[in-house]
């Protein structure tokens, strides 16, 4: 009897154990573009860029899971250039419920509205759009990957604390160069700093020869200032910027002293054992699109263990309320802020070789949490989709 009473128990538990476990489908979406002219090729992106921190957040959640009764799975699907997105969502929607995408901020919007996506849960992991986080917002679609406005206002946090006031600006033609510009003489103006100086770069001409002529001439004109801001997001010119302007001044921005989600010098706060997972997995370092799709799977992961859930619609609510943490390796616990979906997160300013500051800066207070000194605070957000949900 005792022993028909152990099996019994043992089957009852193993019963229990397949009834409450939680399948969670992932789906990891990315749409190629055609990349942009640049005067030098050195820094490729890799062909897995962003997937591989994709691997990483579901082989992390596995761990975990396979003590709670959790199976994760990951459905990658790449679109290619001038491929069709639309129908590749709606193929990867069918099978998964969450879908993470690298995709341009229309193809983003355009997703989100399919009617196959209002019960899904969606993560950008790419596009630093402000639009995205403002009046486009879209109520399933939470953003992983820093806006512009976020890595422009902690450099402007490091220059205040710097008392580097005086500010030079030059920017690149291409739209994501525009658009980082356009963050930073926003942050510029929010925290009183002033623009002396303003060019767009204008050469086409092989740089790899001519910066040490052209480059002073071109920055002479900007007279004193402290600090020489450079957007230049798809790495065109700001290399040959650097030690060859007018006046011997740092440079910061897209080039050198650079605002990032993510980079290889990132070592506290237990960062450096990610960072080895990480080259572990995909033999090469972590970058910010890495980092946000890892951020992105992660979590998912956490609200999963949580809640005990895998629907949609309770992961969101609970990913977006004031009970949600994730250990994002960055020395304070990530949220999202509930007014637009967008991941909160401290932001290293760093160069090639180390660390310089994090933001936010010790004084910049905020009345509900300092992450949300960077980028749009509630009040300043144009956002009401979230409003509704």
């Amino acid at each position: 009897m005792r022993v028909f009473g152990l099996a019994a128990l043992v089957s009852l538990s193993l019963g229990a154990a397949a009834a409450s476990e939680t399948t969670v489908r992932v789906g990891y979406l990315s749409v190629a573009r055609p990349a942009p002219p640049v005067l030098s090729n050195l820094d490729p992106d890799p062909e897995d860029l962003g997937l591989a921190g994709a691997r990483l957040g579901l082989a992390d959640n596995a761990t975990t899971g396979k003590f709670l009764g959790q199976s994760w799975t990951l459905t990658e699907t790449a679109v290619p250039e001038g491929g069709d997105a639309l129908a590749a969502a709606r193929a990867a929607l069918a099978g998964a419920p969450f879908l993470v995408i690298d995709a341009p901020a229309e193809t983003l919007t355009a997703i989100a509205d399919l009617p196959e996506a209002q019960g899904a849960l969606l993560f950008n992991a790419s596009a630093p759009d402000a639009a995205l986080r403002d009046e486009a917002c879209r109520a399933n679609l939470l953003h992983t990957i820093p806006s512009d406005a976020m890595r422009a206002d902690a450099l402007a946090q490091f220059l205040v604390q710097r008392r580097w006031s005086d500010v030079a600006l030059i920017s690149g033609g291409h739209d994501s160069d525009r658009a980082f510009a356009g963050a930073l003489k926003a942050s510029v103006e929010k925290f009183r700093l002033k623009l002396v100086g303003e060019k767009d770069w204008i050469f086409d001409a092989d740089m790899r020869r001519n910066a040490s002529a052209e480059v002073p001439l071109f920055t002479q004109e900007f007279g004193e200032h402290d600090v020489l801001l450079i957007a230049d997001e798809i790495g065109d010119f700001g290399r040959y910027v650097v030690y060859n302007t007018w006046l011997p001044r740092p440079v910061a921005g897209s080039e050198e002293l650079v605002p990032q989600a993510w980079a290889p010098v990132v070592e506290q706060w237990g960062a450096a054992q990610l960072q080895s997972r990480f080259e572990d997995l995909a033999h090469r370092d972590m970058t910010s699109e890495d980092y946000a799709t890892w951020a992105a799977i992660r979590t998912l992961g956490e609200a999963v263990t949580r809640t005990g859930s895998g629907e949609a619609g309770a992961l969101r609510d609970y990913i977006l309320s004031d009970a949600f943490e994730l250990a994002g390796f960055k020395g304070r616990p990530l949220s999202f802020r509930p007014w637009n979906g967008q991941l909160r997160q401290p932001i290293p300013i760093v160069t090639d070789r180390a660390v310089v500051a994090t933001a936010p800066l010790e004084g910049f207070f905020h009345q509900g949490n300092e992450l949300d000194t960077l980028g749009r605070d509630a009040p300043e957000s144009a956002c009401r989709a979230f409003e509704e949900n």
